[in-house]
């Protein structure tokens, strides 16, 4: 053990301990600087901010930043048609030279899409159906049924839409859901003697709805007629009905 002491205060192991570490040195010197000229390091682009720049403007600022790119499409129907609305590497990225940008286009045209069959689903299943048909969620009124908040009917532009009519992708479907009160009833009102928009009033307030309009003779004044008779009439063998039921009712301008 004491010559190996000795040995360590020797000239010789301190040459040799000097140059180990010198040598260490160099290795990781020749390492780091040989990995930054592998990797090219100091050298490189910051990529262009390009998002909401026409697809022609977005080309030549990317080339002129000596980027390539790819190019991807989608609608978006709020968007104008031909600008870039994503791209990635993001804005201000530091990446090497020749490195490809890739580029999200709205479409210029608006695609079309079926109508999925959304009859007697709930309204959440409804909602999702539409979605995901890249479809949205119009308006929603009610109607007497016994089933609350499943669709009996649905609309696109005013007018009944069926299961595999062809819209166009982003169009807004209107429904029309039961209410769940389909199997109350309530009296019938007397409508004899109203006028069509006075009936129409009574009718709304008892939940129910004007059917068929029957005209009794010549109609001169049709604000100022008023109803000679209704089907069903109120009796006492039928005195309530089923909300939503329709009420036909005959027009005259003559007295009841």
């Amino acid at each position: 053990m004491s010559k190996f002491i000795d040995y360590l205060k020797t000239k010789s192991f301190r040459s040799n301990l000097l140059a180990a570490v010198l040598t260490v040195i160099g290795l990781l010197l020749i390492a780091f600087f040989s990995l930054r000229y592998y990797t090219k390091h100091g050298q490189g682009l910051n990529v262009p901010t390009v998002k909401g720049l026409s697809f022609e403007q977005a080309v030549q600022k990317l080339e002129e930043a000596g980027l390539k790119y790819e190019v991807d499409s989608v609608f978006i129907m709020d968007q104008p048609a031909g600008i870039v609305i994503d791209q990635d590497p993001d804005p201000n990225t530091f990446v090497k030279d020749n490195r490809t940008v890739y580029l999200t286009i709205n479409a210029g045209k608006i695609p079309n899409t079926k109508f999925p069959d959304i009859a007697f689903k709930t309204l959440r299943e409804a909602q999702a159906i539409i979605e995901s048909s890249r479809l949205k969620l119009g308006d929603t009124t009610y109607k007497p049924d016994v089933s609350r908040d499943v669709v009996l009917e649905a609309s696109f532009g005013g007018a009944p839409i069926q299961p595999g009519d062809i819209i166009p992708v982003g169009s807004r479907i209107n429904l029309v859901l039961g209410d769940g009160r389909g199997n109350e009833e309530v009296d019938v009102p007397q409508l004899v003697g109203l006028t069509v928009d006075e009936a129409k009033f009574s009718l709304k307030g008892s939940n129910l709805t004007l059917g068929n309009i029957i005209y009794e003779g010549a109609i001169t004044d049709s604000a100022n007629a008023v109803i000679t008779r209704q089907d069903p009439m109120p009796a006492d063998s039928l005195t309530k009905v089923a909300i939503g039921t329709k009420i036909n009712i005959t027009l005259s301008n003559k007295q009841p």
